[in-house]
């Protein structure tokens, strides 16, 4: 596992925590110059994602060694913490468990989903295949371009961007990681002294997602976009902008 610090040296800490098989240069690539303009970056890629030899374990091994990293080099406390997509189980894990302590937590647009064992397996067995597709032929490589295109409003090279991504890491390691996400549970009604939580609320979503995130946590801070999910992160600055304004006035929000 690997946490690599960069840019605004002297700026509010800000942990960038990737989502579901990707490295922080994937998920966080077209946002991290403007991120570095003023932050203290700390950009954390899991075991499994790192290009080490080592296989993801699961959610809480993972939420420990993050725990683990802030406790030695941070005294316990950092700023803010962003979690794209499934990073954001990893964002709730740190509010929820209190062994550190982030002064804001900021959840991009994530689904939250958490089931049993059962259902977890199952639906395991339906998406793992879709995310270790990807060095298939090449007509299986381009039926799965085009559903990300059409789910993420993808352009083709952002969509061969992800591909790229994903086709670098273990099956296992994804299996892992997808797995283990539904069966790490947040409370209900998390509250945290001197902890802000705020929500990148993408509405295409639908609002059932709306509806999560306000029962996981106590009075969140919800941002609402018109975009789909961390569309974001893919390039577009009609997009980016609006959300980066969002985090800079989140981040400077007294706690």
């Amino acid at each position: 596992m690997t946490f690599e610090e960069m840019g605004n040296m002297s700026g509010k800490t800000l942990m960038l925590i990737p989502g579901t098989c990707c490295d922080w240069q994937t998920n966080f690539g077209t946002v991290i110059d403007r991120l570095s303009e003023n932050y203290h970056l700390i950009c954390v890629n899991y075991d499994g994602f790192d290009g080490g030899k080592d296989i993801f374990p699961d959610m809480i091994t993972i939420t420990e060694k993050i725990e683990k990293y802030i406790l030695e080099n941070y005294a316990g406390r950092i700023d803010g913490a962003i979690g794209s997509s499934l990073g954001s189980s990893f964002v709730g894990q740190l509010i929820q468990r209190e062994n550190v302590h982030l002064d804001h937590g900021i959840f991009g647009s994530p689904d939250l989903d958490q089931s049993g064992k059962l259902a977890a397996w199952l639906q395991s067995k339906l998406v793992v295949p879709l995310l270790t597709s990807f060095t298939g032929s090449e007509k299986k490589r381009n039926k799965t371009r085009e559903k990300l295109k059409s789910f993420f409003l993808m352009n083709d090279e952002t969509a061969d961007k992800f591909m790229e991504c994903f086709a670098k890491f273990s099956p296992e390691s994804i299996k892992n990681e997808y797995y283990t996400d539904l069966l790490t549970h947040l409370k209900d009604d998390i509250y945290v002294e001197h902890t802000k939580v705020h929500f990148i609320y993408a509405n295409k979503m639908g609002e059932k997602y709306l509806k999560r995130y306000k029962k996981y946590f106590r009075d969140p801070e919800i941002r609402e976009f018109n975009m789909q999910h961390e569309q974001w992160l893919f390039g577009e600055e009609r997009y980016s902008a609006p959300v980066i304004k969002a985090i800079d006035e989140f981040m400077q929000e007294p706690v």
